[in-house]
Parts: structure tokens; C-alpha cells; sequence
């Protein structure tokens, strides 16, 4: 894998708990996340939303990002099986080291974002999901990122770092 890559599909949930939605495309906006998911600015009802109203926003709640290949990889290890989205992260992508991107900017598609901190699997995640999955993603549940600039999401565009 490389620091350069591509999205293969993008999911949102209209609110917490509900189940993830497959998107042609996504709408991003700075500071606000992804238009239409749980965590957007605007709706604000994912599960881990631990702010009042009028505290600003936290920082890695505007997108989440997953490999493809660890969820190839947790179902060859560890037999655990995730339906499309199951993994509750916004955009799977391929080819990208995610990891790599903690602390640095990047562009997705027409935005740019900044990856905030690893999005290690929670027990939540494990209890819709499946016994095991909290340890087979561990260190490879995805980055949490914020949007700096607005811009479309779509399938198959680039993922590039930019500094």
C-alpha cells in the first residue's frame, strides 16, 4: 500500500444506530462533515456525539475512513464477515495507507481534508457487529479525519496527501 489511493464506496447513517447507506456521491463541508450523515453539523445524532450545542465541534467527527484491505484481511484472519458498511466507517477505500495520514493533509476526491487520529473499533461496533471484530480491527479501524475545504465525494476518486 502507498500514501496515494482511491474510494471505493462511501456510506452515511441519517441518524445513530441506523443502518449505513451506500452513496453514489457525498456533499463535504468544512467543519461540518459529510451532508446527510449522523455526525453532520446539522443533525448531530451519532452515537458518540459527547458535545453540547453551543461547544464547538470535536475534531475527527466530520468523516471516517476505512481500508478495504483490513476488511479483507479480518475476514481471511479472523473469519468475521462485515456486510457492505457494516464496519460503520464513511468511505472504504484501496492502495491508501491510512495510518500514514494521522496528522497530515490530504485530498478525497474534491475535498481536503486533515486525518485526525486512528479510529480504533469500540465496543459498540462489536456488539451490532459480531464477537472478535473489536480485536481483529485493532490498529486498522480506519482514520478519523475533518473536512478543511468543501468538496464532492464520489467512487473512484484519488486519495492524495498533500503535505
Amino acid at each position: 500500500m502507498t500514501e496515494s489511493g482511491t474510494v471505493e464506496r462511501i456510506f452515511t447513517a441519517p441518524e445513530a444506530e441506523a443502518e449505513m447507506e451506500e452513496r453514489t456521491d457525498v456533499e463535504a463541508i468544512a467543519g461540518s462533515g459529510l451532508r446527510g450523515d449522523r455526525y453532520f453539523r446539522e443533525i448531530e445524532t451519532g452515537t458518540f456525539v459527547e458535545w453540547d450545542a453551543d461547544e464547538d465541534r470535536h475534531d475527527g467527527y466530520d468523516l471516517t475512513l476505512i481500508e478495504r484491505e483490513a476488511v479483507t484481511a479480518i475476514e481471511r484472519e479472523a473469519g468475521i464477515e462485515l456486510a457492505p458498511g457494516e464496519h460503520r466507517r464513511n468511505v472504504e477505500t484501496r492502495e491508501v495507507a491510512l495510518n500514514h495520514l494521522v496528522g497530515r493533509r490530504f485530498r478525497v476526491g474534491d475535498a481536503v481534508c486533515r486525518g485526525d487520529r486512528l479510529c480504533e473499533p469500540c465496543a459498540h461496533l462489536q456488539r451490532i457487529t459480531q464477537d472478535g471484530v473489536l480485536q481483529a480491527l485493532a490498529h486498522r479501524g480506519g482514520l478519523r479525519a475533518d473536512v478543511l475545504e468543501d468538496g464532492t465525494i464520489r467512487p473512484g476518486d484519488a486519495i492524495e496527501p498533500l503535505d
